[in-house]
């Protein structure tokens, strides 16, 4: 993998370890970081190297959320231009920085989020483009936005509804009230919560290597159908997944995963 400033980036045994690495500001999200976010996960997606990514937070805390000074940029950035390319400028900025967090949605490897200490604000959007959700009882989850008189912009609103549903997506929009990992469980925001960081890394590394010993093929379509029944009715679900079959199902992995069962091996390896 490239270097980058503000992420720690390693592969092992096929799982990626991606660290924010702003922990001097909690890791708050300036431009280069969320740049960098979208950046790593372009190549995650490209790369055979990775099976499964692992998101996590340098130092005491997963993201305070965005970086003042980014919200500085954006305002100088609007009162550059005349009105009209202001918004249309403005408009294409947001844009961009949603796309820089559908990058982690988008990436065929499932993302599992680990998150202990603040996840604040665009922490939430960040977690919210994630497959799972992992944290420790003490973690602190906030949708800040409103306390800044901003609405959330960068894919909370549109992705939390699916996860916890309307009702409970709306109370946390609209109070910014703080919930720790515990409650964070019970609302199926996150799906466990540990009692101490060692417990919570180590739980995910174990999670992230049991995914990177099955087919890299079945677990990207896998991904990739869960993606696109969350968008679509049951039935437009399962002609794409008839379809991806027709054309997926007889291939090599299957063929080692079938050979595997039959010959009672509890070790089966799946080419990249």
């Amino acid at each position: 993998m490239r270097s980058y400033s503000y992420l720690n980036c390693s592969v092992k045994n096929h799982v990626a370890t991606i660290e924010l690495n702003r922990p001097e500001k909690a890791n708050a999200l300036n431009f280069e970081l969320w740049r960098e976010i979208g950046d790593v996960f372009r190549e995650l997606d490209e790369t055979n190297d990775a099976r499964c990514v692992i998101l996590k937070g340098a130092g005491s805390n997963f993201s305070a959320g965005i970086d003042f000074a980014l919200v500085e940029r954006l305002f100088k950035q609007a009162k550059s231009h005349g009105e009209g390319r202001r918004q249309e400028s403005m408009q294409r900025f947001i844009r961009q920085l949603q796309d820089d967090f559908s990058a982690v949605e988008n990436c065929r490897k499932p993302v599992i989020a680990a998150i202990h200490g603040a996840c604040y604000g665009a922490g939430i959007d960040l977690i919210s483009a994630c497959d799972m959700r992992y944290a420790t009882d003490q973690a602190k989850l906030c949708v800040k936005e409103i306390d800044l008189a901003i609405v959330a912009d960068i894919g909370t609103l549109q992705r939390l509804p699916t996860i916890i549903g309307q009702g409970l997506t709306r109370e946390l929009a609209f109070t910014a009230r703080v919930i720790d990992g515990s409650e964070a469980v019970g609302m199926g925001l996150v799906n466990r919560s540990f009692a101490s960081e060692a417990a919570l890394f180590e739980n995910v590394d174990s999670i992230a290597a049991t995914i990177a010993t099955k087919s890299p093929l079945a677990v990207r379509g896998t991904k990739q159908i869960l993606n696109y029944s969350r968008d679509h009715s049951v039935a437009n679900g399962l002609e794409y997944v008839a379809c991806w079959n027709a054309g997926m199902l007889m291939s090599e992995d299957l063929e080692v995963a079938v050979a595997a069962m039959i010959g009672k091996s509890d070790s089966v390896n799946f080419k990249d």
